[in-house]
């Protein structure tokens, strides 16, 4: 299993009940196909740098896992069809630290 940090933004509308359950659904969705998630951490709500599809703010949150890659890519395409989470990003952190110990 190889490690990765995934950051997602949802929507800012979104109701603080529906976002844990929504959240919770998310480490799920890697849990359930023998991902294990190491930390999530809520970064609440922040302002964005530019409006993204007519909106100011998001609730970010960070989670790191490991999973193989039927797994990230399943999570993946979960991620962009849900109407709640306006941008995420899905780093490899192995391929990161390779990347770093080249430099």
């Amino acid at each position: 299993m190889r490690h990765y940090e995934v950051m997602y933004i949802i929507n800012a509308s979104v109701e603080e009940e529906k976002r844990t359950a929504l959240i919770e659904s998310l480490g799920q969705i890697i849990t359930n196909d023998g991902g294990k998630i190491t930390k999530t951490d809520e970064w609440g709500m922040r302002d964005f740098a530019y409006e993204i599809e007519h909106m100011t703010k998001g609730y970010y949150v960070v989670v790191t896992f490991e999973a193989d890659n039927d797994t990230v890519s399943e999570f993946d395409r979960l991620m962009r069809i849900n109407p709640n989470v306006v941008r995420y990003m899905i780093i490899n952190k192995d391929e990161q630290h390779a990347q770093e110990g080249k430099k």
